[in-house]
């Protein structure tokens, strides 16, 4: 019994002290793991401590990136907008100075309307001042024959009135027709002063719109970076390009064109072939605008020597100087009255020609005097003088003769013709010049204006007939010396003129010629 109580003793003993040593052993296990687990999760921590580290650094990275490429981005579009503004600037400056100009010659045409009217209306109170005086002369002369025929009794009442008014009638003109003769010299005089100011001021109004089809040229172009180009920083290429080529460039906002004006036709084909090569390199900038300008004259220049030359080639014309066959070259870029002066040139020079191959006259000289004689439109406009003489001083210094040089100074009358030629070249310009449809009239108009304009200087009575002459810028009417006297000859011409004026829609100015011509026959026996 005692040896089976301590063997239970002893195993419980064993079985106590086995425990403890396992839960030792286990404890000491955990605390192991435990220190295990917590380097685990320290090295855990410090990967993604350094992870977190290295996205934050590349986030940092790209941040920064992006806000460069944000910052640069804001300061091209901050110059776009800058150059944008420049440009507004430098528009709104020009438009201001040409309405300050267009303000200034309205402000002095108005002056001088003002002035006119001041004028007419002394002129006005003057006439009807002298109105006065004659409407009491006549009223005394009435008077007095009124006193006359009362006392003449073989006259009856209806006779006596028209002997009065026969008497009056021829009283009347006798006074007041020379009176009016001389009126009209002096109103002549202040008109032609006065007609040539108002074409001055019609001119000056209205050249704009007359002028714009002749005197500017477009060009289409795309896109605002094109005309970014064009103008350049602060306008710099824009003003090199208006330098150079010496003309005026317009770009305006609302159209995709850029318009190029000047007076001078070839400067304008320059700077349209300069402008077109530089968008075609895509290089615009001042050193480069002058060199292709320069390249561009030179091709033009070339070009007009080419077809001078070819012209007098055409024309069997030798021994003409470069420089007038330079100048002969650029007519091809002129126009006047509608029709290019070089063609225009060249059919004069043929019917020069055959005008003097009819006339035995010396063909050749015809012919070079007909194709120079217009050489004058393309001189330098800074010479002063009519195209005709400054055309006939240029071809004197270039070496062509003196026959020649006088057809050129006398071809539209302003000089003298002293020869065969002369008259040549005169008849040649006229043809080309007044024949109908030459600018831009349609013949069955014009038939139809001459027709019109006799039939009613023949509703006239004692007009015997009627001639609508110099394309309707004269009418020569013939008169009944028996029925028309010279002082109603003056008086008819004025009735005729002004009927014309209301019933016909007549441009220009029109001369009325009253011819009245009376012959004494007698015969000797």
């Amino acid at each position: 019994m005692m040896d089976s109580f301590w063997m239970l003793v002893s195993a419980l003993s064993g079985f106590f002290l086995g425990s403890l040593v396992f839960l030792f052993y286990l404890r000491l296990f955990q605390k192991r793991r435990k220190k295990h687990l917590k380097k685990e999760v320290n090295f855990i921590i410090n990967q993604a401590k350094s992870k977190a580290m290295r996205m934050e650094k590349s986030a940092l990275s790209r941040a920064r990136d992006r806000e460069r490429k944000m910052k640069s981005q804001v300061e091209v579009e901050i110059r776009k907008e800058k150059k944008q503004i420049e440009d507004i600037k430098y528009q709104t400056e020009r438009r201001k100075t040409r309405l300050e100009r267009d303000l200034r010659r309205k402000t002095e045409e108005l002056e001088n309307q003002i002035k006119d009217l001041k004028k007419q209306k002394e002129a006005s109170h003057i006439v009807e001042q002298q109105l006065k005086k004659a409407t009491k002369k006549t009223n005394e002369k009435w008077e007095e024959l009124n006193t006359i025929m009362e006392k003449a009794a073989s006259l009856t009442k209806e006779q006596a009135r028209e002997e009065i008014k026969r008497n009056m009638k021829e009283e009347v003109q006798k006074e007041i027709v020379p009176q009016l003769i001389d009126m009209e010299k002096k109103l002549k005089k202040e008109s032609e002063k006065k007609a040539k100011l108002i074409l001055s001021q019609a001119i000056a109004r209205f050249a704009s719109e007359v002028s714009t089809e002749r005197t500017t040229t477009s060009i289409p172009i795309k896109g605002e970076e094109t005309k970014g180009k064009i103008i350049g920083r602060e306008g710099r290429n824009i003003r090199a390009l208006e330098s150079a080529c010496g003309v005026d460039i317009i770009i305006d906002e609302s159209q995709e064109i850029i318009l190029i004006s000047g007076f001078d036709s070839v400067r304008r084909e320059v700077a349209v072939r300069s402008i077109n090569q530089l968008l075609e390199e895509g290089r615009v900038h001042p050193a480069r605008i002058e060199e292709v300008v320069g390249k561009s004259k030179r091709n033009i220049f070339v070009s007009m020597g080419e077809e001078g030359r070819q012209v007098c080639f055409d024309l069997g014309i030798h021994d003409v100087k470069p420089a007038l066959i330079e100048v002969l070259g650029s007519l091809k870029y002129r126009f006047i009255e509608g029709n290019n002066v070089l063609k225009s040139s060249i059919e004069v020079a043929h019917l020069a020609g055959l005008i003097a191959h009819e006339l035995g006259s010396d063909e050749k000289i015809a012919k070079r005097a007909g194709l120079f004689h217009a050489v004058g439109l393309g001189v330098d406009h800074r010479i002063e003088g009519s195209y005709s003489l400054v055309g006939a001083e240029y071809a004197r210094k270039h070496g062509e003769s003196s026959t020649v040089c006088q057809a050129i100074r006398c071809h539209r009358g302003e000089a003298p013709a002293q020869s065969i030629v002369d008259h040549i070249v005169q008849s040649a310009h006229n043809l080309f010049r007044e024949r109908p449809g030459a600018r831009r009239e349609v013949i069955e108009n014009y038939i139809s204006r001459m027709k019109d304009m006799e039939s009613v200087a023949n509703s006239f009575d004692g007009v015997i007939r009627s001639f609508a002459i110099r394309t309707g810028k004269e009418i020569r009417v013939l008169v009944d010396n028996g029925k028309v006297t010279d002082e109603q000859s003056f008086m008819l011409s004025r009735d005729i003129a002004e009927k014309i004026t209301k019933e016909m829609d007549e441009p220009g100015q029109l001369t009325v010629s009253v011819v009245r011509e009376c012959r004494m026959v007698e015969q000797a026996r």
